[in-house]
């Protein structure tokens, strides 16, 4: 039932003994209520200030800012929050005042609560549950028809409307026996419930009676739908149909074959798989899966939702691999599949052995072709902490995001490609191929070709169905031209044109071919110079150098060689199957100080042939080319020979002044210069000293 905090009008306001007579008449007369309750500074109840203390102080003629204290009833019965609806209904019952004070547990006012409170709370809880079953009797699926003492139809709902074809404003004040005659019976017998099947209507009918407002006797007529019904055991027996057929094909199925519920409980099994695993039905059925084939691992479809098949297992010598499968019902799991394959997986696993070989070579030839046309390097791979080469890779970061032209120069061997790489690994066209074609190695009657293609029959000796260009090839990507100081000036031109229009004609061809293409170029000649000499057009050079890097040679960041030495140990231990920890102080001063007119690349040539030959974990001075050691040895010499002079020549004058002050005597003067004897007559064989 309705609780009292929901019937109470709330007091907002504060009604002390201090309140004036102009303040409780606004207040009563705005709220309309008959009293006021007072309370104290704890909010707590002193009393209460009715309409009638309100008259008496009008009747004494007493001024409207006279306080109320004087006027102020005490000893009111108040009513606790807490109160129950029953004691409430007692309560409004049996009381004479039609205004009660609500309080809470600490005796602190929380409102009034009056007869027309309570009426106006029933009235809404009554319209609200007469809402709420008027929904439910209009969704229900029973069909509902309520009479008056007459056995006039007062109510029908909707299911009856739709059993009957008949509307509502038809049915209501018509005679319950003119629509339902069958409901005769049912009157007749008098029972409480008196249930009987309708034919006409394919229901059941139910009869109850009930007791109206002026105390008399009406009914109430439910009609169960059977339609539903014999729906249902319709599909019962298809249900029981269906398990039998299935039953019937995992009895006879080639495999074996297990089905378990959303527990993961064995609930059919077929010969088969008892025959395979030499176990009874009775042993299995109605367990846990994998507690009694703990190998079939089917709990984990359970959790993957997945369809899965395991590696090959064995029992008795027979191999079998296991198919997992999931019964997915609203995307949840309530079942599982486990079906066992074992009957002539032999061949099979040859069959399944050449199928792998034959798509792990073609997966081989397909990410074979793909790292061909594809770039390999990124910034990472660039080594350097030299400052200017770390603005060059930034510079060229940013550059990267555009589609302008890109011209890397430097000397052969700074790393002019993996910069190219670099570049378009970080562009926008990253996903797209990078294609590199090197202008020096391939001859000039041909590069045309090579740039652009050909149609079939172009020259003697084209393939029969021509040949797509690099420009095809590297369309959506990147080209990028090495060498392109080695361009003749006729493919120069075309070249332009490329740039210029985006588009191009085959090599015997009169179909224009238009690609998105952006152009990388490197070269290591002085592009400029070639201009003034006319062996370069200048408006291609002007195309190309729309943006220029110029890498530094490696002398210039001899600071870089140390950080390069150590990644190439790295890879060439890896790469050649050697051990090397680190280099001989003598041989790192040699590559240190060494000029490097091969730059990165001659360094790496270098490090692989000292690793090649190193002996002792590290690598030595002579595991070193010749070529760099003999320069290394001339320097040596040549700041030693000075050096070596000097001491000669001290030594001789000191073994001439021993000689002479032993006259000569060959013993003494060993003694005195603190060698040996005979190592003083090599002394004097050197110098030629003889006397």
């Amino acid at each position: 039932m309705i609780p009292l905090k929901d019937m109470i009008t709330p007091v907002r306001y504060r009604i002390t003994a201090d309140t004036s007579l102009r303040q409780a008449l606004a207040i009563m007369r705005e709220n309309k209520w008959n009293l006021l309750p007072v309370t104290n500074k704890d909010h707590r109840l002193v009393g209460v200030f009715t309409r009638s203390s309100l008259y008496r102080m009008i009747m004494e003629q007493l001024d409207l800012e006279t306080p109320i204290r004087d006027y102020i009833k005490e000893n009111v019965s108040t009513l606790s929050i807490t109160t129950s609806y029953s004691e409430v209904e007692s309560i409004v019952r049996t009381s004479a005042v039609g205004t009660g004070v609500v309080v809470d547990d600490a005796e602190r006012v929380v409102g009034l609560f009056t007869k027309t409170d309570m009426v106006l709370s029933l009235l809404k809880a009554t319209s609200t549950l007469k809402d709420q079953l008027d929904t439910v009797l209009t969704h229900s699926t029973i069909g509902v028809v309520m009479t008056d003492e007459n056995k006039q139809i007062i109510y029908v709902n909707e299911r009856v409307c739709m059993m009957t074809g008949r509307k509502s404003s038809e049915l209501q004040s018509t005679g319950l026996l003119s629509v339902f005659p069958e409901a005769g019976q049912a009157l007749e017998s008098g029972a409480p419930f008196h249930p009987m099947k309708v034919e006409r209507l394919k229901a059941v009918l139910t009869m109850t009676s009930y007791e109206n407002v002026r105390n008399k006797i009406g009914h109430i007529i439910l009609f169960q739908d059977l339609s539903e019904i014999e729906n249902i055991a319709t599909e019962l027996e298809s249900v029981k149909s269906l398990k039998l057929s299935l039953q019937t094909a995992i009895d006879h199925a080639y495999d074996g074959i297990m089905m378990t519920d959303e527990k993961q409980y064995i609930q059919m099994v077929s010969p088969s798989l008892l025959e395979l695993f030499q176990i009874e039905q009775k042993d299995i059925l109605f367990k846990r899966a994998d507690k009694v084939f703990p190998q079939f691992q089917l709990s984990k479809v359970y959790e993957s939702e997945a369809a899965e098949v395991s590696d090959f297992k064995e029992i008795n010598g027979i191999k079998y691999i296991v198919h997992r499968i999931p019964i997915l019902q609203d995307g949840k799991v309530v079942g599982a599949i486990g079906k066992i394959m074992y009957r002539q997986l032999n061949e099979v696993s040859e069959l399944f052995k050449k199928l792998q070989k034959a798509e792990n070579k073609a997966n081989y030839y397909h990410s074979e072709y793909q790292k061909a046309e594809s770039a390999k390097f990124t910034w990472d791979h660039i080594i350097s902490k030299d400052p200017y080469m770390e603005k060059l890779k930034k510079s060229a970061t940013k550059a990267a995001k555009g589609r302008s032209t890109v011209l890397i120069r430097g000397e052969s061997g700074t790393g002019k490609e993996l910069f190219a790489h670099a570049v378009h690994n970080s562009s926008a066209r990253k996903e797209g191929k990078f294609v590199v074609v090197n202008c020096a190695a391939i001859p000039e009657d041909l590069l045309e070709s090579e740039f652009f293609g050909y149609e079939d029959g172009a020259f003697t000796g084209a393939r029969n169905k021509g040949k797509i260009g690099k420009f095809d090839l590297a369309n959506g990507g990147t080209l990028f031209l090495d060498e392109i100081g080695d361009m003749s000036l006729n493919l120069q031109a075309k070249l332009l044109r490329v740039l210029q229009e985006r588009e191009f004609y085959r090599v015997g061809g009169t179909k224009r071919i238009q690609v998105d293409v952006r152009i990388i170029a490197a070269t290591n000649r002085n592009l400029e110079e070639m201009v003034k000499e006319g062996i370069f057009r200048e408006d291609l050079y002007y195309r190309l150098n729309v943006i220029s890097f110029h890498i530094p040679p490696l002398r210039d960041r001899v600071g870089d060689i140390p950080l390069l030495i150590g990644k190439m140990v790295t890879e060439l231990n890896a790469a050649l199957n050697t051990s090397i920890t680190g280099m001989d102080t003598l041989a790192r001063d040699v590559l240190e100080t060494y000029h490097w007119p091969g730059n990165v690349r001659e360094l790496r040539n270098v490090m692989e042939r000292a690793m090649t030959f190193a002996e002792h974990g590290k690598i030595q001075l002579e595991d070193l080319p010749e070529y760099m050691v003999v320069k290394r040895r001339e320097k040596h010499i040549a700041s030693y020979l000075p050096e070596v002079k000097m001491a000669e020549s001290a030594e001789r004058n000191a073994i001439e002044n021993a000689l002479e002050k032993t006259n000569g005597n060959k013993a003494k003067a060993a003694r005195i210069l603190g060698i040996s004897r005979s190592g003083l007559y090599e002394k004097i064989k050197k110098y030629q000293l003889l006397r």
